[in-house]
């Protein structure tokens, strides 16, 4: 009996020939992750286990991306630990602000995860590098601690849901808009604990920022990892960034799937999640008036230059209402030259945008975006749930870049289309 992608992933960081779901297995992992929120807990919990040194300085990551720039004394003191543990131990991808990133996307620009590789991170969205062809997936601090002294990490081995995407996408329609659409059909626990393998004759055409975007999001679904075969697309990206030897994987012919979804993405149209979960979803077509206080275009979601370019051809020429705050922050320092260096910048700046250094900041609610009571955004990140960008009063709505280009223009949530 043949192995999904996952599976063969998983079996090849152990000692076994075979690994099936529901199996406890122990797994040597190639990149353990943390941040600013994260990896302070996970540096106390090594302390306390009696660590002196990590298993490997090449592979445990740290970036401080979450509250930096450092937004107050308390995230001050939460990135000291970090840098000084970085220090310490001689951690070789640590990146200051400066020429950090947020997270998820730094990582895969640098090169630093790769396809084959087994990546645990303690932040939710870690499943981001699935894209690559990796099995990456979020942990807790613990884990991280655990893995930071061994290298190794134990995970129940998951069963499979292949969503099979055929059809060409309509315009303005994007990663983005598929993974909101398949969160919408199955729910926020639709997935709870198994790997989404995405395949089909749509995903020849998508790029690497649709599938990043796809991957992020699979634990909206409860999706242990989300993961794509690596084809050329992949291997464009992925070879002139390679640090290290890495691996492709497929699925074999006769593997098992716990469930098999077959979706015709001509029949998508752009997706609006409408509070307070991310599997509240609308075609754009059904969202009605819905007037807006703030758009924020950015994220591990949809922060990369393929998202900025698409939202400043929406923009060009336009600004946004004056009833509407617009936020704008490329994912790295990388895609922050490249956008200014594209002139993206000067269609930002005269659509009276707000352009940040990178951070995650607003979409966790942590700064550079603050929702009052009573107030609504619409994002391109992630999560929507209560709370999650401000006061527990606020709303925030998510979309792919275009749609909220489009909508800080017309003060509400709109689609490209309705410009004039």
């Amino acid at each position: 009996m043949g192995m999904t992608i996952t599976e063969k992933i998983l079996c090849r960081h152990t000692d076994l020939d075979e690994v099936r779901p529901g199996m406890l297995i122990n797994a040597k992992v190639d990149i353990a992750l943390g941040n600013d929120v994260t990896a302070p807990l996970a540096i106390d919990e090594f302390r306390k286990a009696g660590g002196k040194e990590v298993f490997d300085r090449d592979k445990v990551v740290l970036i401080p991306d979450h509250f930096t720039p450092n937004k107050d004394i308390s995230s001050a003191a939460q990135c000291k630990i970090m840098r000084d543990f970085a220090r310490e131990q001689k951690i070789t991808h640590y990146y200051e602000v400066g020429e950090v990133g947020v997270e998820h996307a730094l990582l895969p620009e640098k090169g630093i995860v790769l396809p084959g590789d087994l990546v645990i991170g303690a932040d939710s969205h870690t499943c981001t590098y699935g894209a690559l062809g990796a099995f990456a997936t979020g942990v807790g601090s613990t884990d991280l601690a655990a893995a930071m002294l061994t290298g190794e990490v134990w995970f129940k081995v998951p069963e499979t849901i292949k969503f099979v995407l055929s059809g060409k996408l309509n315009n303005w329609v994007s990663g983005k808009d598929l993974i909101l659409y398949i969160i919408g059909r199955i729910g926020v626990d639709g997935a709870l604990y198994k790997a989404m393998e995405f395949t089909g004759d749509t995903i020849a055409s998508l790029t690497m920022a649709d599938r990043f975007s796809i991957a992020n999001m699979a634990i909206e679904a409860g999706g242990k990892n989300g993961i794509f075969i690596p084809d050329d697309v992949t291997e464009a990206y992925v070879k002139p960034r390679a640090r290290r030897p890495y691996a492709l994987y497929t699925s074999d012919p006769d593997a098992v799937y716990a469930q098999v979804m077959e979706i015709d993405v001509s029949k998508i149209e752009p997706q609006v999640a409408f509070p307070h979960l991310p599997s509240n979803t609308r075609g754009i077509s059904q969202v009605g008036d819905v007037p807006l206080d703030q758009v924020v275009i950015g994220s591990c979601t949809n922060g990369r230059i393929e998202d900025l370019r698409v939202a400043a051809a929406v923009l060009k020429g336009r600004q946004a209402d004056p009833r509407v705050r617009l936020i704008v922050i490329p994912a790295t320092q990388e895609i922050y030259r490249t956008a200014m260096k594209e002139g993206l910048f000067d269609i930002f700046l005269d659509a009276h945008a707000a352009i940040s250094t990178p951070t995650c900041g607003p979409c966790l609610g942590g700064h550079m975006g603050i929702l009052a009571a009573g107030e609504r955004a619409l994002a391109t990140t992630n999560r929507n749930f209560v709370g999650r960008m401000g006061h527990p009063r606020s709303e925030v709505y998510l979309s792919n870049p275009a749609v909220a280009a489009a909508s800080a223009v017309m003060g509400r949530i709109a689609g490209p289309d309705e410009l004039k």
